[in-house]
């Protein structure tokens, strides 16, 4: 299997720092709003990373942060006249909501950096006492210069950096020793949330976050960083520099990042007005359908994101759960138990298509190849099947498709759709709860709809309801 590693711009054979096991963190999102379509595109990809490391038979500990104290957070919590701790808790779970829809696995560990903060401080100090960071006025700073290693993951030249000007420059630069020092620890400002530590009360730096939540649950030395290719630089250039210099290792052996998801062409913005959460396309899509757009490119490519696209990914992916329900109806009337022996060989015939899937993931992940094989599978199974198939036969069938969509987080084995009566039953149950001011209720009853694909809309009319 080869991953291609940011850190060398080539593709490496993937050798685990231990046999049969793979550590793996991917960063994680800032949790101040619904998450968007460009927080998707690491969630799904890294999943399917993580997919295929299981079904190649390891054992995967897969951690993805949240960071649950941020500038971001502070300012929604300040408009609201919330804490910061409501507004990251609230939008935790919204996000591990969407998460479900586009069916990522939850994680071995999801860390939140403000239940590590005394790991982060006692790094801080690691990196205080070996020389590699100071402290001014309360705030600490880490020494980029020290550190000789700055810039390979990046490949960017310090020197060129200070010309370049201002890409690492925070406030209070004037206190720094060096304008291309970073903050490892920041004094409090009046409103904002603050831990007590040796330099002042105050938070932690974003970049610290992750080294230490890597550190603390993943050990010293990983196998995988991942991410956005927007995290290249500054965050995991920083990552690696404060944990290198604290644990005197090598961090990570692989950095693999995602390439940026672009709306008609354009980078997404809200000033554009073509900026998208994940809960809105929910509305429109099946999140499946933005599961398998999200994997119809290499994860390396950049990605346009557009409405033809997405039609295009849906009538793609309904080939697939039709091929699926096409095998299951014909289980269900399958005459004969035993394979015979042209099924036989076509049953090997078909394992070409499983070869040829393997071969596009072992190949640094190509899940538009992976899709591609997975399509003449479809095409063999529309084409060698009928009402002659023996149950033995259809099942193999069967099992070879659910396996390889399995990898791709595509569900082919669907639920029943829910009736329109059970449907109208638990509208009217929320109308009651809302008469009587169980909002709680209510808003479970919407959430339950919402994840059965049942989309609900207030009107003044009534009540009216759609399947998503």
């Amino acid at each position: 299997m080869k991953l291609y590693n940011t850190m060398s711009k080539t593709k490496e054979e993937f050798v685990p720092l231990e046999e049969g096991k793979v550590k793996m963190y991917v960063c994680g999102p800032t949790v101040y709003n619904f998450i968007h379509i460009g927080n998707a595109r690491p969630m799904i990809v890294f999943d399917t990373v993580r997919r295929y490391f299981e079904y190649k038979g390891y054992d995967v500990n897969f951690v993805s942060n949240f960071t649950d104290v941020d500038d971001k957070i502070i300012k929604k919590a300040n408009e609201e006249g919330v804490t910061a701790e409501e507004i990251s808790k609230r939008y935790i779970e919204e996000c591990k909501k969407d998460m479900e829809g586009m069916n990522v696995k939850p994680a071995t560990k999801n860390p939140l950096a403000t239940e590590e903060i005394g790991g982060m401080i006692d790094m801080i100090q690691t990196l205080i006492d070996k020389g590699y960071a100071y402290e001014k006025n309360g705030t600490v700073y880490y020494r980029t210069r020290k550190f000789e290693g700055y810039g390979k993951l990046s490949h960017k030249n310090l020197d060129d950096l200070q010309s370049g000007g201002r890409s690492l420059l925070v406030t209070g630069e004037d206190e720094k020793e060096d304008s291309l020092d970073f903050v490892l620890w920041k004094p409090k400002k009046e409103g904002e949330p603050a831990w007590e530590s040796p330099w002042s009360e105050g938070r932690p730096g974003w970049h610290i976050e992750c080294s230490e939540m890597s550190k603390k649950y993943l050990g010293e030395q990983i196998d995988i960083h991942a991410g956005g290719e927007d995290l290249i630089f500054p965050h995991h250039e920083n990552e690696i520099a404060q944990s290198e210099a604290a644990n005197g290792k090598d961090f990570s052996k692989y950095w693999l990042h995602n390439g940026f998801l672009n709306i008609d062409n354009r980078k997404m913005s809200k000033s554009l007005g073509n900026f998208f959460t994940v809960r809105e396309i929910g509305e429109k899509y099946d999140l499946q359908v933005l599961r398998f757009f999200m994997l119809s490119a290499h994860y390396r490519s950049p990605l346009n994101f557009s409405a033809e696209l997405m039609e295009a990914a849906k009538n793609g992916l309904e080939r697939i759960v039709t091929a699926a329900e096409h095998l299951k109806f014909l289980l269900e009337g399958a005459k004969t138990e035993n394979m015979t022996e042209k099924e036989q060989a076509k049953i090997v015939k078909s394992q070409e298509f499983t070869r040829k899937f393997e071969k596009a993931m072992d190949d640094d992940f190509n899940t538009a190849d992976a899709i591609a094989a997975v399509f003449d599978l479809v095409k063999f199974i529309n084409t060698n099947t009928d009402g002659e198939s023996s149950k033995e036969y259809l099942q193999n069938l069967l099992s070879q498709l659910v396996a390889l969509t399995d990898v791709l987080g595509i569900i082919v084995e669907k639920e029943q759709e829910m009736l329109a009566d059970d449907i109208e039953a638990l509208i009217a149950e929320r109308q009651a709860a809302r008469k009587e001011r169980n909002f709680a209720r209510a808003d479970e009853i919407r959430d339950e709809l919402l994840a059965k694909g049942i989309i609900l809309e207030d009107t003044r009319e009534g009540v009216k309801w759609k399947r998503a």
